[in-house]
């Protein structure tokens, strides 16, 4: 436990730091790790990978986040497969979203990408070598983040552009002793703007009330347009990186699909994070304790993704589904909604009878999905 830069914005509190290794079929934990709260994702993503490896012996291609993507890890994974998204520091990834456009898609590709979910995205694919790593870059434009990209790049302007009124407005009105000051205050509101400038245009010497010497700044603001070009460009675009080139190499498709599935992952982390489920805090300060209390929490979320992926295979293969929160049929629904389904089902004495109340057709539909062993409580 250490005090650190808080993920969940709660500086006040002390935090650990749980790695998690999910399968793509079901989400089901497939390793756990307890970390000191002040690690570093960065320092460990490679070294968690190579750990893992030794004890899972089945192939397996490696999905992580762009923390993995630094020269040291990825000769320390050299020999395992994996996707990876690139961070945008790196300035071969800022030259390739600045220069490269997507290639346009094919009528005959058109219905192929609609029926995997991909009708929104274009790419290009690059091979660059890395870190000493030969690899296949996917430059990976999506239409549904680019318009949100650009939402928030009008915004962001609108709002600089009301900030910068106000400090055009100050500097005009300031009067300074000598021109450096005045030049030093400028330099000072520019830090503050980033798609702005307030430029210099005329610096007056004139007097003061008290016939003291001073200066007045004219200014005006101009927009930095290579700045707002820049991230145009960049708007919805970004770079996923693999290995697995030449005999092993992927379709386009194949290595989008499988990077967008790491959200396995993330749905993990928010079954153990939340409240309903679990709690929200720790009162616990041993490292031993604390590396126990988490190991039991990822094991009932085994359990819980276990149930689920054996109910979500079930609905398959009857082809048949239950209702949703909201009413609609799915094939997919939760563990977490089922629990609730079955609120309000008691277990009655009359007479000395023996009765199970409120076990509707729908409850004994589910029912008949799970195992023996669920079903001996109701029926």
């Amino acid at each position: 436990m250490s005090s650190y830069y808080s993920r969940d914005h709660r500086p006040d509190l002390k935090q650990c730091v749980l790695d998690l290794i999910t399968s793509q079929d079901g989400d089901i934990p497939l390793f756990v790790r307890v970390g000191d709260g002040n690690e570093s994702d960065k320092a460990v993503f490679g070294k968690v990978l190579v750990e893992f490896k030794k004890q899972i012996k089945f192939d397996s291609i490696m999905v992580c986040d762009s923390a993995l993507y630094g020269q040291e890890n990825l000769q320390l994974i050299q020999h395992l497969k994996w996707i990876t998204r690139v961070p945008m520091t790196i300035k071969k990834a800022k030259e390739l979203v600045q220069n490269i456009e997507v290639e346009e898609v094919k009528d005959e590709d058109k219905e192929k990408r609609s029926d995997l979910n991909l009708e929104s995205y274009t790419w290009k694919e690059e091979i660059v070598t890395y870190g000493g790593i030969k690899q296949t870059w996917l430059i990976v434009l999506s239409e549904k983040r680019q318009k949100s990209d650009l939402e928030k790049l009008e915004k962001q302007l609108s709002q600089e552009e009301k900030k910068s009124q106000k400090f055009l407005k100050e500097i005009q009105s300031e009067e300074f002793e000598h021109p450096q000051a005045a030049r030093y205050k400028l330099k000072a509101i520019n830090k503050k703007l980033r798609l702005l400038e307030i430029k210099e245009v005329e610096l007056i010497e004139t007097y003061s009330k008290k016939k003291e010497k001073i200066y007045k700044m004219i200014s005006l603001i101009i927009k930095k347009d290579e700045e707002i070009s820049r991230k145009t460009k960049e708007a919805g675009k970004f770079i996923l990186a693999t290995n697995l080139v030449e005999e092993n190499k992927l379709e386009a498709s194949e290595i989008l699909i499988t990077y967008k599935n790491q959200q396995s992952t993330e749905r993990g982390f928010r079954f153990l994070k939340d409240p309903l489920f679990f709690t929200d805090s720790f009162f616990v300060e041993k490292p031993e304790r604390m590396e126990t209390m988490l190991f039991l929490m990822s094991l009932c979320l085994l359990i819980y993704n276990l149930g689920q992926r054996e109910l979500i295979n079930c609905l398959k293969r009857v082809k048949k589904g239950i209702n949703n929160q909201v009413g609609k049929v799915t094939l997919r629904p939760t563990l977490r909604w089922i629990f609730q389904c079955f609120q309000g089902i008691h277990y009655v004495i009359l007479n000395g009878v023996k009765q199970i109340v409120n076990l509707t057709e729908e409850r004994r539909f589910i029912l008949s999905l799970l195992p023996a062993s669920c079903q001996r409580y109701y029926l």
